[in-house]
């Protein structure tokens, strides 16, 4: 029977040394305002190139990172595959952008696709957009505010040539590929050229996958016209759902800009869409594929049950359950020892690089309800349950 109280396959991966490690990093990172200033610390030491990699390396870069290139990644991946748990490498730099700096991530990125595309123990490629072109550019063309200049058009030509190319290199390598979700301002676009690449590459089989936030009370009608442009057009889409991270920054923007708040009125209207959604693509699952990514129990709790009330199986390939690095491996580790699919985000890149994706990871496990305490708790109680155990046995 799943459990995810079940610590001994929770942190069946971990060492000792490995959970008291951890426990501290969380303990550090339940104080918000600890977290703030370590945001506002990072980002001066990153402004004057003061070397941060002995302070952030063996604590927020152990616990969330696999290393600094593929090739450093390749433990983490084979150590989790032990525990039947596959592995989704996410090249995570989010270092200043230029034209050097945007064709290095793209060319990163179809290295990623390429490397998955030889490595049964990857399960998906991932890209985030907006690493990919210049932000003002990309809010502009999606929010459609006002006509752009020969240059800017030149500009976000290549944008969606980079897009296109790292959706036909998946298709190429049979690899499935996961584009990101990000701010409301630049979702339009993303979606358009998403449509347009599932329309392209999933004839036979969801390759590219349009990743919705459901804390966006659109998304809904959103995820139906998808599904009724499939059945029209042939094809089979691929669907992430997360619930998103972002309220407060959203309606901030909106709120400036003067447009509708597009954010569900609460937490429980964000979980109720998500669970729709959800049960939608399972209760669609001949012309869909479901990728979960969520650290909530009780979601992952309905999606296991939902598939034993369809008859499905648990580790049917078209649905998988997801979480990050280092968070919730009472979800991850117990999903996989009932047979479940599941995959984590593995990302990866310099100390340096990856040091925005860090400190977001610090800031959501402050402010997720229970999330950092729920670790803690898991983490405590392992550690008893270890040393406990270590006391009974008996000496020969």
């Amino acid at each position: 029977m799943l459990d995810f109280n079940n610590l001994e396959i929770a942190f069946s991966s971990k060492t000792q040394s490995e959970l008291k490690n951890a426990y501290l990093l969380f303990t550090a990172i339940k104080y918000p305002a600890l977290v703030k200033i370590a945001k506002v610390a990072t980002s001066v030491a990153l402004k004057i190139h003061f070397p941060l990699a002995w302070a952030v390396k063996p604590t927020l870069y152990k616990q969330f990172v696999g290393g600094e290139t593929l090739q450093d990644c390749e433990p983490t991946i084979d150590h989790l595959k032990q525990y039947h748990v596959l592995s989704t490498l996410d090249f995570s730099a989010e270092g200043e952008r230029s034209e050097e700096g945007i064709r290095a991530t793209f060319e990163e990125t179809l290295r990623s696709v390429d490397y998955a595309a030889k490595n049964p123990h990857i399960a998906y490629a991932v890209f985030k957009p907006s690493t990919l072109t210049y932000d003002d550019l990309f809010s502009k063309v999606s929010e459609k505010r006002e006509k752009l200049t020969i240059e800017e058009v030149k500009k976000y030509c290549e944008f969606t040539e980079r897009f296109m190319a790292l959706c036909q290199r998946a298709y190429e390598n049979n690899v499935r590929i996961l584009v990101d979700a990000e701010d409301y301002c630049f979702q339009d676009a993303i979606d358009e050229l998403t449509d347009e690449a599932m329309r392209k590459y999933n004839k036979e089989r969801a390759i590219v996958f349009a990743t919705l936030q459901m804390y966006r009370h659109d998304r809904m009608s959103y995820l139906r016209r998808i599904l009724d442009d499939a059945v029209e057009k042939e094809y089979y889409p691929g669907i992430k759902f997360v619930r998103g991270a972002y309220m407060e920054e959203e309606r901030a923007r909106a709120a400036e800009f003067g447009y509708p708040d597009p954010i569900c009125k609460d937490k429980k209207a964000t979980d109720a869409n998500f669970d729709e959604g959800v049960r939608f693509v399972i209760e669609h699952l001949d012309r869909m594929e479901l990728f979960m990514g969520t650290h909530n129990e009780e979601s992952n709790y309905k999606l296991a049950r939902l598939m034993l009330d369809k008859n499905y199986s648990p580790d049917d390939k078209r649905v998988f359950f997801a979480q990050l690095l280092g968070m919730s491996d009472n979800i991850s580790f117990n999903l996989a020892n009932a047979g479940y699919n599941v995959t984590k985000y593995v990302p990866y890149a310099r100390v340096n690089d990856v040091l925005p994706y860090l400190i977001r990871r610090a800031e959501e496990n402050t402010s997720v309800a229970g999330q950092t305490g729920r670790e803690l708790r898991m983490l405590q109680s392992e550690m008893s349950r270890r040393k406990s155990n270590k006391k009974r046995i008996p000496i020969s």
